[in-house]
């Protein structure tokens, strides 16, 4: 059983050591506590279950905390992708729930299994999910200020049970003063994708992730007989080509746990009952 989950990027120009601290105990903490839940759950419901610890802490552009868009207006993307059935769902645009990867979750035995906008949220609405605001006063003051994180904010979880089964779960608060309407990458399969061979979830620019189909491509790559390593560094050599801004984190068939970023330092945390390993 393997947990390995990320939090965005953090940039030491933009963020104070308290704050890179927190991230740290707090991604080793949910790290633990997915692992945890792994022993009794699938990989399936432990992907969604680690990515709604990460939404409901304010340190992460994800559910609460989420980034204001030009309108003044907060719009959430997340999806989750089960490696063993393949199927994805996911949520584009959500207004006023908590935690969008469980509107994800919960989309995964309908046949529409990604909505968008109103669609989703009135889903949500007919599904027992309360009306909530995700807005901080931390994010009216960035937004009041016309302050925004560059775009590079999203969490994510890859999970390996103890059948061998992987899954993946993705969640975002967009990037910050968007044009309303925009579509990240975390809803879809370049920033969230997983088989029976390897699950990736991405964070970054989700237009970079979109143009360089990161997830899809790593996952191919290893399902075609590629080492995990290999598939990362091909992928992110491609990346550069558009000077593409992106991270990601990966679990393939063997239990191998990867990551890498194109720009420090991705925020994220892994564990395997043993042994942790968190970024510095």
């Amino acid at each position: 059983m393997k947990i390995i989950i990320h939090g965005g990027f953090f940039s030491e120009s933009g963020q104070s050591h308290e704050i890179k601290t927190a991230k740290q105990n707090s991604l080793q903490e949910i790290a633990q506590k997915a692992f945890e839940y792994l022993q009794t759950h699938s990989a399936f419901e432990t992907a969604a279950y680690a990515v709604s610890l990460l939404e409901d802490d304010p340190l992460y552009n994800a559910g609460i905390g989420s980034q204001i868009q030009s309108d003044g207006v907060i719009r959430m993307s997340a999806a989750i992708m089960d490696g063993e059935t393949q199927k994805l769902s996911g949520v584009i645009n959500i207004q006023e729930v908590k935690n969008p990867v469980l509107v994800a979750k919960n989309l995964i035995s309908e046949d529409d299994r990604v909505l968008g906008g109103q669609g989703a949220k009135n889903y949500a609405t007919d599904h027992g999910f309360e009306n909530f605001s995700t807005e901080i006063p931390q994010r009216r003051d960035e937004y009041e200020a016309k302050l925004h994180n560059g775009g590079k904010g999203t969490v994510g979880c890859v999970a390996m049970d103890k059948e061998g089964r992987l899954a993946v779960a993705t969640s975002t608060g967009g990037k910050g003063f968007e044009i309303p309407g925009r579509i990240s990458d975390s809803a879809t399969v370049a920033g969230n994708y997983a088989n029976a061979f390897c699950a990736v979830s991405c964070t970054g620019v989700g237009e970079d992730i979109v143009s360089n189909a990161t997830a899809a491509k790593i996952v191919t790559r290893v399902t075609d007989g590629m080492s995990l390593e290999k598939a990362f560094n091909k992928t992110f050599e491609e990346l550069k080509v558009i000077d593409g801004f992106a991270g990601a984190i990966a679990i393939d068939k063997e239990g191998n746990m990867y990551h890498q970023d194109s720009h420090p330092t991705m925020v994220f945390a892994s564990f395997d009952g043993e042994n942790f390993e968190v970024f510095s």
